[in-house]
């Protein structure tokens, strides 16, 4: 839980280097806290729409997903940069099939050691 608050309070840093370890982390608490309010949408579904309100914001996931955007998106840069590569590589998801594997693919790799162009090793910092 701590490498979750810990990217929410770094929600628009987009310079220096995340550990796989945070970006993971964010990413798992990212999608137990998105069925959650999925959840909580289909319990509350019934209620709102008795009242006749159909407007996107009272669904929980549109504000979960609203808040959680930005923050996202700084980790998965962050991330990027721990193994050298720019944030602009984020787009290589936008190729169908083979950009999302190949995202993947960089997001699972071991960061590069010692220094590079976007700051020191985080896992060095850490030792």
């Amino acid at each position: 839980m701590n490498w979750y608050l810990k990217v929410l309070k770094q929600y628009a840093d987009f310079s220096g280097r995340a550990r796989r370890k945070e970006y993971w982390m964010f990413t798992l608490f990212n999608m137990i806290f998105s069925i959650i309010a999925l959840l909580m949408h289909s319990i509350f579904h019934d209620t709102l729409h008795l009242y006749h309100t159909t407007s996107v914001i009272h669904f929980p996931i549109f504000w979960y997903s609203l808040i959680s955007f930005l923050p996202g998106l700084a980790v998965a840069v962050r991330r990027l940069h721990d193994i050298g590569k720019t944030g602009w590589m984020l787009l290589i998801a936008l190729i169908p099939i083979i950009g999302a594997i190949w995202l993947i693919v960089l997001m699972v790799e071991d960061s590069n050691s010692g220094e590079n162009k976007y700051g020191a090793n985080p896992k060095e910092i850490l030792k």
